[in-house]
């Protein structure tokens, strides 16, 4: 009849209409009591007591039906709207609280019809902040300001701590994980939590980390929060010579770390802390092709088949909609009996005219051709509809035997974001659960075939209530969800004698041992395009060595022909370089990104020869990434980073934050304004040649570039080009 979670859903950025706000209060200030009664309740009162005094009863107001989420916070836009049409909010205003008391307080609800219902109690502290309550501990040079260590305590725990690191005036501030809105986050407020949102980023990020890299002063340092809770970051917005740095507390103690030396040494000691990347095979540097209606073996290799007869080479396929949708484990429309075990390939009949009639055929004559295939994966059990068959089975023993993600009450965990809501996640911070979980999937890889999975959706974890096998609860466990996700997949494929390649959205600190990452969803627009070139750069300014994102964007109408080529000619020129296209009902006409079909869609005959030159550059380009990319494994710069890691001093490269160095040898200065035909750039120390003219330019000084749409903008060291030249030769003609 009534419901009041004091802590809501555990949404990070948006408050519930059944939650107390703020969750922690402060002292001297009231707090907002909310809850959801059904329609037939016409009161709802509160007992309020002090310290187990007498109680004092107030009543709660009803509020108008309203969706007191984030608006754009959801995956959905279905569920938002019935959020916004829920109704039965009730709300009321404590008195304010004094530090050093425990507040008492339950709800009772009762109709016209005279049911009643009373609610259990729930307790609160009000918190302040003050000098001492915990242990701040500093490995480095301390770079605390004397005096600007605080801490946030209640009656029960310390919950958070704050201090202050003194900032120059020439010092910019690059990292905190992938980041959409800016390279240099001086001036800018941000977090750190792993959060889905879906397009339009912003400031928030599905691979956030509590590092950051410093650069532009006297030395390089870094700044490392060692905790998987939630920060936060004033990066000289309030104060400008100021970087202030707060973070909840799972114990009164917290560690920071401040290593120095050059960008590259700054970062290798941030990655000895959480991991360090480990080596892909050369293949993943191909092409990569997908789209979420590709859901049919027939479809696949139609797609496959018109990559060879357009010339446009392809190295790896990602097949998303393979899958029954229920248990991600049996390809749809497979035949088998329900089991308790893992099944082999044998265990499976797939009718021929079935969507998948043979899909270790299919894995064969793609792996004939060159092309490494890899399937779509999400960490969850769904429960809606409500599971039958193998996945009903599958629910039972999650929970069963222990392997589903508990709440603070014992229950398991029901998954409270927008994407399979109420869906069971399994504990894969626990061993046994990891392989619980992948040994189900294994055949995929021993018997069908697969190279690799595609890691989605690793951001269901909401709330503080959860407990994870590990010990973790939600405030220090949720954002290491996706790291155990992306290792336990890739732990699958090394045991079966196979390169760990992931390919994920979600990260956090400890992400980078494991596979390679994407930037998530965005809308093929102009900035989205520059959106993902930021994020590209911050991420591998913390270590992510493998990165790409959906080339021109997934969602919506298809990019127009510019945009597309100028995408296209870019990623030629990042480290993954890959096309996707979002589910779209199946609707006429298609909305794939491959480039035939942009080619229909918007009639420009250069979009297909285009690509096809990029294509086959890419192809080129293979040894020279596989190169840098084990140089940075090993250690060195990352493959794709800003100019800030080698040239740290140089002030002019702030002008030009897009534009970076792939590998060491290369130059790419983004072209990410329509209806341009040449770039204003910036060439640091040099000198450098132009890779499509050969022109050599003087390094150190602003320059104005020609940009036509089949040339991107890309220089080469002098130095180096004598070894790359080559590689830019005997490209395919145009036939436009």
């Amino acid at each position: 009849m009534i419901r009041h979670r004091p802590e809501g859903s555990g949404h990070p950025y948006a408050t519930t209409g059944d939650q107390r706000v703020p969750v922690v209060p402060y002292a001297g200030e009231p707090v907002e009591l909310r809850v959801r009664a059904a329609p037939a309740v016409t009161r709802v009162v509160c007992d309020w007591r002090e310290d187990g005094g007498p109680a004092l009863t107030f009543d709660l107001a009803p509020v108008a039906a309203q969706d007191t989420r984030d608006q754009g916070g959801g995956h959905l836009a279905a569920a938002q709207a019935r959020a916004r049409r829920a109704g039965g909010a009730w709300s009321a205003w404590t008195p304010p609280l004094e530090r050093g008391r425990r507040y008492a307080y339950r709800f009772r609800a009762s109709t016209d019809g005279g049911r009643a219902r009373t609610g259990r109690w729930h307790t609160v502290t009000a918190a302040a902040w003050a000098e001492t309550g915990g242990t701040l501990t500093v490995k480095g040079r301390d770079r605390v300001v004397p005096g600007s260590v605080r801490w946030l305590a209640d009656g029960d725990a310390a919950r958070r701590v704050r201090f202050a690191l003194a900032l120059a005036p020439d010092e910019h501030v690059v990292g905190f994980g992938e980041r959409y809105a800016a390279v240099d986050q001086r001036g800018r407020r941000l977090d750190a939590v792993v959060f889905e949102q879906y397009k339009a980023q912003g400031d928030r990020t599905y691979l956030p980390m509590p590092y950051a890299l410093v650069v532009g002063g006297e030395t390089a340092w870094g700044l490392h929060v060692a905790t998987s809770t939630r920060t936060w970051y004033d990066v000289g917005a309030t104060r400008p010579d100021r970087l202030v740095v707060e973070a909840e507390l799972r114990e009164p103690a917290l560690t920071v770390a401040f290593p120095e030396g050059s960008p590259a040494e700054v970062l290798d000691a941030f990655l000895a802390e959480v991991g360090r990347p480990a080596e892909l095979p050369e293949w993943v540097f191909r092409l990569w092709a997908s789209g979420n209606e590709w859901n049919t073996q027939a479809r696949v290799m139609a797609e496959m088949d018109r990559h060879r007869a357009e010339d446009v080479p392809a190295g790896v396929v990602v097949i998303e909609a393979w899958s029954d949708e229920s248990t991600f484990t049996a390809f749809r429309g497979a035949e088998y009996a329900v089991s308790e075990e893992p099944r082999r390939l044998a265990d499976f009949t797939f009718p021929a005219d079935g969507p998948w009639p043979d899909p270790k055929g299919m894995v064969d004559e793609l792996h004939a051709r060159g092309i490494r295939v890899l399937l779509w994966q999400i960490p969850l059990q769904k429960m809606r509809p409500h599971p039958s068959g193998q996945a009903a089975l599958d629910a039972r023993l999650l929970v069963e035997r222990g392997h589903a993600v508990r709440r603070g009450d014992g229950r398991p965990y029901r998954n409270r974001g927008w994407w399979f809501p109420l869906a069971l996640m399994p504990d894969l911070s626990s061993p046994e659960t990891r392989r619980w979980w992948t040994e189900r999937r294994r055949y995929l890889v021993e018997d069908v075939g697969i190279d690799g999975f595609k890691t989605d959706g690793g951001e269901h974890a909401w709330g503080s209530d959860l407990r994870y096998a590990d010990g973790r609860r939600g405030v220090d466990g949720n954002s290491l969800f996706p790291v155990h996700y992306a290792r336990a997949f890739g732990d699958l494929l090394r045991s079966a004698g196979r390169p760990p390649v992931t390919f994920s959205r979600a990260g956090f600190a400890g992400s980078q041992p494991h596979g390679a990452f994407w930037a998530g969803d965005e809308d093929s627009t102009w900035e989205a395009f520059a959106a993902s070139i930021r994020a590209g750069i911050t991420a591998s300014a913390c270590g992510i060595v493998y990165w790409g994102w959906d080339l021109a964007g997934f969602s919506g109408e298809v990019p127009d022909a510019e945009l597309y080529l100028r995408a296209a000619g870019t990623s030629c020129f990042m480290p993954i370089m890959q096309y996707h296209s979002e589910f779209n009902h199946h609707r006429l006409p298609r909305r794939d990104r491959t480039p035939w079909n942009v080619a229909e869609r918007t009639g420009d005959p250069r979009v297909l020869p285009v690509f096809r030159r990029f294509a086959h550059l890419r192809e080129r380009l293979v040894p020279y990434l596989a190169g840098e990319a084990r140089a940075a494994v090993a250690g060195g710069a990352p493959l794709m980073r800003g100019l800030f890691f080698d040239f740290p001093r140089d002030r002019a490269i702030w002008r030009h934050p897009l534009q970076y160095l792939l590998g060491d040898a290369l130059l790419v200065l983004p072209v990410v304004t329509p209806g341009v035909s040449e770039v204003a750039g910036y060439l640091p120390g040099g000198p450098w040649t132009d890779v499509w003219t050969g022109a050599e330019h003087a390094g150190g000084r602003e320059v104005t570039l020609p940009a036509p749409i089949d040339r991107p903008p890309v220089l080469c060291r002098t130095d180096r080009w004598a070894g790359l030249a080559p590689v830019f030769a005997c490209l395919p003609e145009l036939d436009t």
